[in-house]
């Protein structure tokens, strides 16, 4: 790896976790025994997004089936599977006062379902218990099996979120277990099926693509309809991962959030920090104007 490569930029800077939203958080999260993404994954944007009061909720444990070459969880073949957890997890979104809650998961390709049964009954209890607060899920690919996807979202998620990760060529190399056709067709049978959930994706830059299979990836997710894409820059999280190619520029992501929104996509979250739940909850507030102005215009016409 060359020496630029190495050495971060400037504007790959983020603040250190430690203010008091972040320490009630934190509490939260132990007294219900629960676990985040944020953590687990080493997000750079844990101590901005905990201070907002904003989390990502993991569900069905912390140890993946699946050892993707990006991803700083940990690999294993997981034991139990917490029935409790939905409760729990809706307790804590009570507790914090969110108006928008992202859970997403491991990969739990040991159970029959994919733990799309804990996802659904997750939904169900936030809804029940704060009827005002919209649900976001972060879903795995559940091997392509439908009854897992209709498991989901029978359970009514505002925004439903599949990440592509990357373009075909470096997919097949970071996403052991996944499959770049399979993922598009999950958030095309959305659509397809006519359920109202957004949809949304989000690729990470600078594990090796070309910008022109970039905007190949962007438009392939618009081709399947979808709604909100997330474009963040790739950082190692250790010598043993994949490699980073490039550091694109804050002025890159501008450029490509721009060339998004002319694409179609009804919404675009695009900067060197960015995660996929980073601002969801301004995602969602801003997806849903947008139709309700639809909708508006529609009834007038």
């Amino acid at each position: 790896m060359n020496e630029s490569i190495q050495r971060r930029p400037e504007w790959l800077k983020a603040r250190l976790p430690g203010g008091p939203n972040y320490r009630e958080l934190v509490g939260i999260m132990r007294t219900q025994g629960l676990h985040t993404v944020c953590e687990e994954a080493r997000c750079p944007n844990i101590g901005d997004c905990w201070e907002r009061r904003t989390a990502t909720f993991l569900v069905l444990g912390n140890l993946c089936t699946r050892n993707c070459g990006y991803c700083a969880i940990a690999h294993g073949l997981p034991t139990e599977l917490d029935v409790e957890e939905p409760e729990r997890v809706a307790r804590a979104v009570q507790a914090m006062g969110l108006r928008h809650a992202v859970i997403t998961s491991v990969n739990r390709d040991d159970l029959r379902d994919g733990g799309a049964a804990i996802f659904a009954a997750t939904i169900r209890r936030i809804h029940e218990y704060i009827p005002e607060c919209t649900v976001e899920v972060l879903i795995p690919d559940f091997k392509g099996s439908t009854e897992a996807l209709l498991t989901v979202l029978g359970a009514g998620p505002e925004i439903l979120n599949h990440n592509i990760e990357s373009v075909p060529r470096v997919f097949r190399v970071v996403r052991h277990g996944g499959d770049y056709a399979r993922s598009l067709d999950l958030l095309r049978s959305v659509k397809e099926w006519g359920y109202t959930s957004f949809t949304k994706s989000g690729i990470i830059l600078g594990m090796g693509e070309t910008w022109n299979e970039l905007l190949q990836t962007m438009e392939d997710l618009r081709t399947v309809d979808c709604d909100i894409l997330t474009l963040g820059q790739y950082l190692r999280p250790g010598p043993d991962y994949h490699p980073i190619d490039r550091y694109y520029t804050p002025e890159e992501f501008a450029d490509l959030k721009e060339i998004g929104l002319q694409m179609g996509f009804k919404y675009v979250e695009s900067g060197p920090l960015v995660r996929s739940s980073y601002h969801a909850d301004e995602q969602a507030q801003a997806v849903r104007a947008i139709r309700a102005r639809v909708r508006g215009v529609a009834a007038t016409a």
